[in-house]
């Protein structure tokens, strides 16, 4: 299947980015999955820096994921971290998570497992109890250290938006070599400990109908639940401007359907509309 986003020129493109953060530490901030949240951004603040190109994410296109990029340094990222979680304890400030979100995918950071390793040192010292988060496409877990490191943190969320390979790859646009299988195998082998999430949403991208909410797509996802069996199901669907504007929110109850679906499983399951 071509590649949709090849059918738009690139003035367009360049002009339907949405939100970044503009920090590489940020909050803490009120998140409707999460709670009070401190956010970690291990990627550039200008741009998006992802192997993914989620038709839907509120960071707008990818500027791509080249290693050459300026990502801030491990040390950087350890003496902000520090310092922060020194001032969140000074004023009492309630802290739920230590969320390593951003401007893309944080697994893509060449220091990634040394990072996640300074945080739990960090947090064991400052802010002992307080979960540290990890959103990430799961593109990376063939990676024996990324693969590791994700075991060690306490909500290791992995995303998966659908069971169908040209689903994913229009929806999400994922690097070539990328295989909807690989990632299965990647999440059974956590034996339950992580979070799947789901991203639902309906349109038109490049001329071609998407929506992963219907029967047979919804049907095809509940078959890979029941295969990896998460300890927890996130379902949410678009909440803030996506970078085109074919795409529609799924409704709230269709997203309870859904998450009923996954609780009938005996599978808590979180919904965000």
């Amino acid at each position: 299947m071509a590649n949709p986003l090849s059918l738009f020129p690139q003035w367009i493109l360049l002009i339907m980015a949405t939100f970044l953060f503009d920090d590489i530490i940020f909050g803490p901030v009120k998140s409707r999955r999460l709670g009070a949240s401190l956010g970690i951004n291990l990627l550039p603040t200008t741009g998006k820096f992802c192997n993914f190109n989620c038709i839907y994410c509120e960071c707008g296109w990818s500027s791509g994921s080249d290693l050459r990029t300026r990502l801030p340094s491990r040390e950087e990222l350890r003496i902000r971290l520090e310092e922060k979680l020194l001032q969140i304890q000074g004023l009492r400030t309630k802290l739920n998570r230590i969320t390593f979100a951003g401007n893309g995918e944080p697994t893509l950071h060449p220091d990634f497992p040394g990072i996640i390793a300074d945080t739990i040192g960090i947090r064991d010292r400052i802010v002992p109890g307080v979960k540290i988060a990890v959103l990430s496409n799961a593109s990376n877990l063939d990676n024996p250290e990324i693969f590791d490191s994700l075991g060690r943190i306490e909500m290791n969320i992995l995303k998966l938006d659908s069971a169908n390979e040209q689903t994913v790859k229009l929806m999400n646009q994922p690097p070539l070599g990328y295989r909807v299988d690989r990632v299965i195998e990647g999440m059974m082998r956590y034996k339950g400990r992580f979070v799947l999430q789901t991203l639902f949403v309906k349109g038109e991208f490049g001329g071609i109908h998407v929506d992963n909410s219907g029967e047979k797509e919804v049907k095809g996802w509940l078959e890979v639940v029941k295969k990896v069996r998460p300890e927890m199901v996130m379902i949410y669907t678009i909440a803030r401007d996506t970078p085109i504007q074919t795409l529609q929110k799924i409704k709230p109850e269709i997203l309870d359907n859904i998450a009923g679906e996954v609780r009938q499983l005996n599978i808590p399951t979180q919904v965000s509309y």
